[in-house]
């Protein structure tokens, strides 16, 4: 193995379209049981589910509507 490696020439990877961020983010018990639930019902991540569904929330530019109630 060599002491360093020169990668000045190299290219990105061309298989990975955008890189995914790392962020603290705090939800509710249930919210994250609910997508632990869809999770083992379709085997995919419960992490990959949440950035599916904001995904779709922000692809289709969704508006939260919230109603207080009096």
């Amino acid at each position: 193995m060599k002491k360093t490696y020169d990668f000045s020439k190299s290219t990105p990877n061309p298989y990975v379209r955008k890189s995914k961020r790392q962020i603290t983010i705090r939800l509710d018990g249930d919210t994250v049981d609910y997508f632990k639930a869809l999770a083992e019902q379709s085997g995919i991540p419960y992490q990959n589910l949440i950035n599916l569904y904001l995904r779709d929330c922000a692809s289709t530019k969704k508006s939260l509507k919230m109603a207080w109630a009096s």
